[in-house]
């Protein structure tokens, strides 16, 4: 096992966020200093590789040169006007998406203001293609398990008692149904439901993967009885999946999609894009974000598109995600702590036999390794998109040392019989 780190030179850092910072994050003892690529550094000067990947945010790495650069150029021409007025990298910005959704683009700041403005944009798209008014009419059907973020409105979408605990009531309108079941979704429609809302891919409820088509028969469903499709893709999203967008993996056009996360590379942009026909329903005065697709992150923003919009990123991120599975599963021959190994592209689960993620992701950072976990018996790897083979291995190698040297949480398989 490697020599664990001593985190004292931290301490003072520490006492002192603690003072000033609500305590809404359950940290670990570690200052982290700079990053290049998929490393990061602490305090001390130690490395740490990353495989959370500022949780699925950094899409380009750390500090990646061109990111960069565009970020300082832009900071030296313009950093912020008001959306009163025009400017250059929103509008590219806007075109590089909309070259790959047909329809108009509102630029906010994270993925819970972007599903924020989807859940309002439905809601006034449904009244406005009413003939007859209709205030009644604004239910939305949404997932067991799915999380959408952390204002009052998302999380009555998502629906998790957890989130919800301490600040009821929570704003009315929204109906969950068990996730990768059609059948589910077409008994919960009322006379009263405008949409459907779910991730492509359930990212915080453990990378859990639908079953082929299932997108495919909510959109259907969705156009047999007039309802909006809206894909919160915030971290499926930005080539996490092998495709720009996940919902692409399938050939269906939902009518709205949000992003976030990976869009910017690392500085905080969302956006919601939308068809022609439901934008329409954004007019002066309904929406609006003050620090939405500033000049910076627009700049920044359309950097990181134009590197992960190119089939040939697209292609590598694929076969960088099947050969983490692979290796993962590797693992799993070796060790009945691993019970499933899934995922598409760099969005990665491990499902464990017993409840100590917890233990592996301490375990992990002590000994350099920093991972991620939605519960405490699934890891999830979502690490940046330029992640290379050899940075892979060394992630294999680290988790199964950890995995060797304690004995606790080790239960290794039996021999494999000869094929």
């Amino acid at each position: 096992m490697r020599k664990r780190v001593d985190f004292t030179l931290s301490d003072r850092w520490i006492k002192q966020a603690d003072a000033v910072l609500m305590q809404t994050y359950a940290r670990f003892p570690l200052v982290l200093t700079r990053g290049v690529g998929a490393t990061v550094y602490d305090i001390n000067g130690k490395a740490y590789l990353d495989f959370v990947g500022g949780i699925a945010v950094n899409s380009l790495g750390h500090c990646d040169t061109q990111h960069v650069a565009a970020i300082v150029q832009q900071a030296k021409a313009l950093l912020h006007v008001s959306n009163l007025y025009y400017h250059i990298p929103q509008i590219t910005l806007a075109q590089r998406l909309i070259a790959h959704f047909p329809g108009k683009v509102f630029f906010c700041n994270s993925g819970a203001e972007a599903n924020e403005a989807a859940i309002k944009l439905a809601r006034k798209f449904a009244r406005d293609s009413q003939v007859i008014k209709r205030p009644d009419r604004f239910e939305i059907i949404a997932m067991q398990g799915a999380f959408h973020g952390r204002t009052l409105a998302t999380l009555a979408a998502a629906g998790r008692r957890q989130h919800q605990k301490g600040f009821e009531p929570m704003p009315r309108g929204f109906t969950q149904v068990p996730f990768d079941d059609c059948g589910a979704i077409e008994s919960a429609i009322t006379p009263k439901t405008i949409a459907v809302f779910l991730e492509p891919i359930q990212g915080e409820g453990g990378v859990r993967v639908p079953s082929p088509g299932y997108l495919s028969a909510v959109r259907r469903l969705c156009d047999r009885h007039g309802l909006l499709m809206i894909l919160d893709e915030v971290q499926t999203g930005m080539g996490r999946t092998g495709r720009l967008f996940a919902y692409q993996h399938e050939g269906i056009v939902p009518d709205i999609i949000t992003l976030a996360k990976g869009l910017g590379g690392g500085v905080p942009i969302g956006a919601m894009l939308a068809t022609s026909r439901v934008a329409e329903s954004f007019t002066p005065g309904t929406h609006a974000s003050t620090f939405g697709g500033n000049p910076l992150v627009c700049a920044a923003a359309v950097s990181v598109v134009e590197r992960l919009a190119k089939p040939a990123f697209l292609s590598r991120v694929k076969k960088m995600g099947d050969y983490l599975q692979k290796r993962l599963m590797q693992l799993k021959t070796r060790y009945r702590l691993i019970r499933e190994v899934r995922g598409v592209g760099l969005m990665v689960a491990v499902d464990l036999e017993r409840p100590v993620a917890s233990d592996l992701v301490k375990r992990g950072y002590e000994t350099g390794l920093l991972l991620n976990k939605t519960s405490n018996d699934t890891l999830r790897l979502i690490p940046p998109l330029t992640i290379q083979r050899i940075e892979i291995d060394a992630m294999i190698d680290r988790l199964e040392e950890i995995l060797q040297g304690q004995s606790d949480i080790t239960l290794e398989a039996p021999p494999q019989a000869a094929p």
